[in-house]
């Protein structure tokens, strides 16, 4: 089904016969924000829940906490009276639709469903017959119909499936696809997987995206919604891991791998492009394949060889990238100890401030651990989520020529490559963001 409400016009009015749909959105981060805004936009009454005091009062004075949600935007949501930052559970009294978008986490391996559990233990006795609940954080398969929905009926009395009239309420998951800093491909115009535990739940959680999103693509059971989200991701973290095992060989091979990616890259079909780096990072690609991973061995005793391989590879880039820095710095008869090491970039990905599983901080760790003086340009993090033992700093002309070796682990726009280029002695580029010369090697 296709939404009929187009995404760049928000409705600036409720129906006249009946109060706006109140909707609760649990989680006011990367995903959660933009689903309670959007929904404002587009006429509904959002309460914002979120354990984070500092955070929720931050959202109330219209100061956003994440990138793709302006300040001016969010203001805008707050002006209309409908759009309530809460840490308080009491104000999801009555609510028609209830979103989950919490953080699921890995810990020591292990999926950790915790903040999935505890955001359902607190929206469960506020449900009534009739309502929707609808999971987003990203899970293994069968964690809506197995581990949430017990709790929702046990906190509410109620039975989930079926209808308002026989006392039921409606349960679907629906996985997020939120790619921080994308300008094209937003929330709004992402087409949204959805399902539900029933047909009732099904037509309940499709046509509440359908008032936010401009496509929609309903699929059978919740398992089928979960297992997509881990496909998306499980499907980059190899191909990336792919490549990246290229660079390393190549390299050894004195085989510019970059131009190979660019020449396989004129091939119109059979093949997608994925470049090397330092490592994956954000949310999804360092832990989402694992939760699969897990599932397989947990449910039928196999290991997800590929998962394996791709997590090995990848997890041992920031390793590959300081032995990359260690034998440049030798050839100049340099050792890491002691050396001034500047890194552009703490970030996981270009022009945003998530550092969400950085490759930046274990890269910065290990040379920290060897011994070098190690500072950090990005326009973006903010400095509590720098590692510790690192200075941020500005990128100048003086701490460029002040460094012995300059690390390029994030393309920043802001980053002038002009700048590097004139006064930085040595550059290792992780991204090719610059080209190769006598001071630059690209990985």
């Amino acid at each position: 089904m296709t939404s009929t409400t187009p995404s760049t016009t928000p409705s600036t009015t409720a129906s006249t016969t009946r109060s706006p749909t109140k909707l609760v959105v649990i989680g006011q981060g990367y995903v959660g924000l933009p689903l309670a805004v959007r929904a404002v936009e587009q006429g509904f009454d959002v309460v914002g829940y979120d354990v984070d005091s500092t955070k929720v009062a931050r959202l109330a004075i219209g100061d956003s906490t994440v990138e793709d949600i302006t300040d001016a935007r969010l203001a805008a949501a707050i002006a209309t009276g409908r759009y309530h930052p809460t840490t308080d559970p009491a104000a999801m009294v009555a609510f028609e639709v209830c979103v989950i978008s919490v953080p699921t986490p890995l810990n020591e391996g292990q999926p950790d469903l915790t903040y999935i559990e505890s955001a359902a233990k607190v929206a469960a006795p506020f449900i009534t017959p009739g309502a929707t609940v609808v999971l987003e954080s990203t899970t293994y398969p069968g964690t809506t119909e197995e581990l949430m929905v017990p709790i929702l009926e046990a906190g509410s009395g109620l039975h989930a499936g079926g209808t308002a009239a026989d006392g039921g309420f409606h349960v679907g998951y629906s996985p997020e696809r939120i790619d921080p800093g994308n300008a094209v491909y937003t929330f709004e115009n992402t087409p949204k997987v959805v399902s539900g535990i029933d047909a009732h739940s099904l037509v309940a959680v499709q046509g509440f995206y359908d008032r936010l999103i401009d496509k929609t693509v309903p699929v059978s059971t919740p398992k089928e919604a979960e297992l997509t989200k881990l496909l998306e991701n499980t499907f980059r973290h190899v191909n990336i891991a792919l490549v990246n095992e290229l660079a390393v060989f190549a390299n050894d091979l004195g085989i510019d791998v970059w131009e190979a990616i660019d020449a396989a890259s004129t091939k119109p079909f059979g093949y997608m492009r994925f470049t090397p780096g330092p490592g994956v990072g954000g949310h999804c690609l360092p832990i989402d394949p694992s939760y699969l991973s897990w599932q397989v061995k947990r449910s039928l005793g196999h290991t997800f060889r590929f998962v394996e391989l791709a997590n090995d590879v990848n997890e041992h880039m920031p390793d590959y990238v300081v032995r990359r820095l260690s034998e440049a710095l030798n050839e100049r008869e340099l050792s890491v100890k002691g050396r001034r090491v500047l890194l552009l970039g703490l970030a996981y990905k270009r022009d945003t401030g998530d550092a969400r599983e950085s490759p930046s901080n274990p890269i910065a760790n290990k040379l920290l651990e060897l011994g070098a003086r190690v500072r950090a340009a990005d326009p973006h993090v903010p400095a509590n989520h720098v590692p510790a033992g690192v200075t941020l700093v500005e990128l100048t002309a003086e701490e460029l020529a002040a460094a012995d070796a300059v690390i390029v682990l994030v393309d920043h726009s802001a980053f002038d490559p002009a700048l590097v280029l004139d006064h930085a002695p040595y550059v290792l580029d992780t991204r090719r963001w610059l080209p190769a010369g006598p001071n630059v090697e690209v990985l």
